[in-house]
This record gives C-alpha cells, structure tokens and sequence, in this order.
C-alpha cells in the first residue's frame, strides 16, 4: 500500500471583494488525522474547504494533495426523486457502480477475474450492510431505508447527502458543520464513527463535545493565518489562552523598552556628542517588529429581559394526549413546570420532542387531559423555522420596531446590541446578514416580552463557539424556565439540571445523567424506531408503480444472482486443498471471511427479494 502524504496549505493568499481572508497561510495535514476547523463566523473556513476542492482559485500559494486522491463532502441535500435512501447511498460508491454494471457486460475472463477481484478489494459486497447502519446511525430504520427519498423533507434528505459522502470514504472527508441538521442521537453517532474512519477528516464545527471526542487536532483560522494544534478543542482553548496572555506581557514589555529608546533618542538628537549613539538607537526603533497585543476576544453577548415572578407551578398537565388528528403521538401526560426549571428533552427524531414543544408553547391544543397554565403566564418559542421565516427584504431595525412601535430609535437600537447586533448590522437586510446573526434576531424577537418560560429547539444552529458560551452565561442568569432541545452536550450539560425522556409516546423524568445517556445511545437501543412515518399514501397502485415494483423485484433477482455465482465462486476456491496447503499467514483467514461477508449478503439480498415480491404481490 502506497504511503499518503497529507493535505498541505503552503502559503496561501486569497481576498473575497477586496477583503482579504488569508494571507500567506501554511498549514498541514498529517495523513488518518482528524482535525477541527475553527476560527470566528466570517473569518473563511467554508472558503477554505471550497479552495481545497478547487471550485475557488488561489491569488497565490499552493494547495496539495497525494495524486489520485478523493476528496468528499456534503454540498447540498439528495433530489427528492422515487430512488430508496439505501439505493441512493449505495450509489455514492461511484467505483463500485461502475464495476458491477460492467460486471454485468463483460465477456473478457481475464477483465471478469479483475473486476470480481477489485470488488473484493473494495468490499463491494458487505456494502449494503455498511450504507445500512450509516443510516440507521443518522435515524433512518431499515423500513425507512425502503422508501424513496421523495418522502423525506429537506432536511433529513440532507442526512441522505451525509449519508452517502460517509459510505463512499473519500481519503479527505470535508464536513461543514454536519450536526446542524444532526439530532443529539445523530450527532453522537457521528462522532463515534468518525473517530473509527480510515482516513483523513477536516470537518468545520463549534460542538465542543465532537471537536474533543472525535477530532485529534485543531486548525485554527485566526487573522488571515492557519495554525495546527495537536489535541483535543479544550486543550487549543487553553494553550491559546496561554499564549495570549504571554503575548500581552511581551508587547507591555516590547512598549516600554521602544519608549525607553525614544526617550533617548528625543533628549540627545541636538547634542552632537552623542548624534551616533542616537542614530543607532533610531535604527534599532526601526528593527524592532511591534508585538501587537492579540485583540481580545470581543465579548459576545445574549440578554434576555427578566420576567416577573409567578406562583409555581407555570403550567402543569393530569393525563394530557397530544397529536395531528389521527392516534395521539403522546399520551397520558403528567408534567410539572415550575418558573426556576431548566429541562432537556431527550429522545431520537420522530418520538415527539417537538410536538411536546409545541403543546407546552401552546401552538397545539391537547386532545385530552388537562392542562392549566398561570393566567399571565408568556411564553417565548425558537426554532429553526422561524429563523426561516424573517423578512429578508426588512432590517433587524424595522423587524424590532414592529413589535415596538412605540420605542424611539436610541432603546430599539440598545435591544439588538444586548444581542450582539451592533449599528452596521441593525441597518442591514436579513438577506445579507450570516446565519449567526439571524439566529441572534430570532433569538431577540423570541425573548422581548420577558417570556415566563423559553422553549428553545436546536438554538445553537450557526452560533459559533463564543456565541455559544454567550448563550450558556445568558440562560444561567435568566429568571425564566428554559425548555431546550439541542444536539450540543456542552450546552445541555451547562443549562439542564432535569431531564426528560421522549420515548415510545411517553415523556418520562431521565434520572441518570448525559454521559450514561451517551452510553446508552452508542450501545445501540435497538427498539428504538428513529424514521419518522410519512403520511401513508391511499392503497391503490398505478400501472407505473406496479412497473416499478417488477423492476424493483428484477433488480433483487439480478443481485440475488450476482451474489450467488460469487458464492459458488469462494465455495470451489475454500474447496481446493492447495489454499491450504500453500496459503500465507492470514490468507485462509481472509477468504473465510468473505465468505462469511457474501453468505450475510446473499442472506439480506433474499430479504430484500422477498419483501419486493411481496409488495408486487399486494400492489397487485
């Protein structure tokens, strides 16, 4: 196996409109690391990603990587089209699709021998299994897998696009912020298999908890320059910090020594006795490079408005059902919620953590059951649609003044900077501001009536690392109750002292803590149900479904026998007693093992034919 090097950054300059984002950068990427991006929002991570693919050209410097190597990341979602989710992940393997179509063709024994020997090599035929727990780990049981990627909104299709970038295992794996669009069940997955991936991984995130679980090292973006730290986001945290503050004291220092020289330099100019000297000192002023004190990381801020004090408890529910018409998706609710709670709703996708949000924010009335809530009680609901659904063409300024006709300019301006919205960006169309800042406007509009309780699903989406901390201080101090659903563990674990379990239309106090719940998650809770259930379509099939349903059956049976005459093949090989006779270390070993690997695969190729057949049968 050839030896890789790695991915190198050697001295880079690019500007985007005249800005410059890096300049004479270097950095790299030791081959198998996997390594965090980081860098403030705007500071040109994603541009970097887009450099090193190549879709943007350098101004100067170089980037490198092996020859032959595949690089892969998640551009956008999967088309909704009527391709199964397993299908369009198996067909991310671009080398292995072209190998079986032409496995299919060929005539040459010699070429046919290659072919078969090369999917071998490349595991073609324990795919299937692989692209089936990669989906089963982002939430998609084995029935979900089934069906055709039209079923599924945007946002888990952009799962199906990870998905399928992870199954074909580029040597370098490029992911921006994977875990947006990622529950706290799927982020943990994740995490667990990148720290198993085979090669290298650069991947931009401000999760803490990934950056120091799944990562070895840290590339920091910092003032247009690129420095690679090895270890984990806590221990960069800390050394950056270290040396921040050395660079402080240097540049006290350096100040006083150049005022020193200068105070020389200015007393003896005039006298002629002591002209040299003074020109020598001039000369060392000019030599001394300043040591510009880092900037400080300039505070990030959240304020949230204190509500008044209610009497306990704010809402409280006795057998309370909750769904959309048809059987309840949770049932016999009996919950407390009292003004100083701070709860985290665990549970994988499609359990009901959102619905439960919505009941509580009274956007979805109970079925039955009771529930009271204080009379003056005010409610304060974020979540990624709403970010959504601002008015691009309008600025924060005429969105706040919206809500508060009444305010002169000066207060309406004082609310968007306690949220870190500061005079240019108040005037700016939401259009053109980042996701960072439309959050923190979100986050603004959710808050102005010093709601009693904050339900916040999935607040951290965009922020970055120090809008994070800043959202972590802010929701200590609010005197409000916080509801929170997040796939951030360091927010959880800094904001939630309760926790509840959505499961199995339930919604049960979680008594261990987030790390047994990693455990368990990681462990494999196999009677979880992940997928959520579309809406089933009327029973009726047409004649184009039906044709697909035979195709559907005819493709099986073309694996089916693929599969088999694979299994015939390793059946005479394992049957010849020169293999045992002559075999090296090991090679029994591995032909064994494929066959073990075939034989599973024949095993679920015949499941995936019988359950076809079936569903021509009943379409039928």
């Amino acid at each position: 196996m050839q030896a890789h090097p790695m991915l190198k950054i050697e001295n880079i300059t690019y500007a985007v409109e005249g800005r410059p984002l890096f300049e004479g950068a270097s950095a790299t990427i030791p081959y198998g690391h996997k390594v965090g991006l980081v860098g403030r929002n705007g500071a040109g991570k994603t541009t970097l990603f887009k450099l090193i693919r190549g879709e943007l050209a350098l101004e100067g410097g170089d980037i490198s990587l092996p020859s032959r190597s595949r690089i892969g990341g998640v551009a956008q979602e999967v088309p909704s089209s009527s391709t199964s989710l397993l299908e369009t992940v198996l067909q991310a393997d671009t080398e292995r699709n072209a190998l079986l179509a032409e496995a299919d063709s060929a005539t040459d024994p010699h070429r046919i021998a290659e072919i078969q020997s090369r999917l071998t090599d490349i595991d073609a035929w324990s795919a299937e299994g692989r692209a089936s727990s990669i989906l089963k780990g982002l939430g998609f049981d084995s029935e979900a897998q089934l069906r055709p990627c039209s079923d599924f909104s945007g946002g888990w299709r952009m799962r199906v696009a990870l998905a399928g970038v992870l199954f074909s295992q580029p040597d370098l794996l490029l992911l921006d912020e994977p875990t947006n669009y990622l529950d706290l069940e799927g982020a943990l997955w994740l995490e667990s298999y990148l720290q198993k991936y085979p090669h290298t991984v650069l991947i931009i995130s401000h999760d803490r908890g990934l950056l120091n679980r799944a990562v070895g090292g840290i590339l920091h973006l910092d003032q247009k320059k690129l420095t690679y730290w090895t270890g984990p986001y806590d221990q960069f945290a800390r050394q950056v910090a270290e040396r921040r503050a050395v660079m402080q004291a240097e540049a006290k220092k350096q100040e006083a020594r150049r005022a020193h020289l200068q105070s020389f330099v200015d007393r003896f100019k005039a006298k002629a006795s002591k002209a040299v000297q003074a020109q020598s000192r001039v000369k060392m002023l000019e030599k001394m490079t300043p040591i510009t004190a880092p900037e400080d990381a300039k505070k990030v801020v959240f304020t949230f408005p204190a509500p008044e004090e209610l009497s306990p408890p704010i809402i409280n529910m006795e057998g309370a059902s909750v769904g959309y018409g048809g059987p309840p998706v949770l049932k016999k609710l009996s919950l407390r919620i009292d003004q100083d709670d701070r709860i985290a709703l665990l549970g994988r996708n499609g359990e009901g953590k959102s619905t439960l949000s919505k009941l509580l924010a009274g956007k979805l009335q109970a079925m039955d059951g009771r529930i009271t809530r204080s009379s003056k009680l005010r409610i304060g609901y974020f979540a990624q649609h709403q970010v959504d659904e601002l008015h691009i063409d309008e600025t924060p300024l005429q969105h706040v003044q919206r809500l508060r006709p009444d305010e002169g300019q000066p207060r309406l301006r004082a609310r968007l900077a306690g949220f870190g919205l500061m005079a240019d960006q108040a005037e700016t169309v939401v259009g053109r501001l980042s996701g960072g800042q439309k959050a923190r406007l979100s986050l603004l509009l959710a808050t102005i009536d010093a709601p009693h309780l904050l339900i916040l699903d999935e607040p951290t989406n965009h922020l970055d690392m120090e809008s994070r901390e800043a959202l972590v201080e802010a929701l200590t101090e609010y005197s409000g109750a916080v509801v929170l659903v997040s796939h951030d563990m360091h927010l959880l674990s800094l904001v939630a002292d309760r926790l509840w379990l959505v499961k199995g239309g339930a919604v049960t106090p979680y008594n261990e803590d987030l790390e047994a719940y990693r455990r368990m998650l990681l462990a494999g809770d196999e009677d979880a149900k992940p997928a959520a259930k579309p809406v089933e379509k009327p029973k009726k099939a047409s004649r184009d479904e039906i044709l697909a349903l035979k195709a559907e059956v005819r493709k099986c049976e073309d694996r089916l026998n693929k599969i088999n005459d694979m299994r015939d093949k390793l059946a005479k090989k394992l049957a010849d007693p020169e293999l045992y006779e002559n075999a090296r270390a090991g090679e029994l070993e591995t032909w064994n093992r494929k066959y073990a690997e075939v034989m599973e695969a024949l095993d679920r190729a015949e499941a995936l034919w019988l359950q076809a057949s079936e569903k021509l049968e009943s379409a039928a």
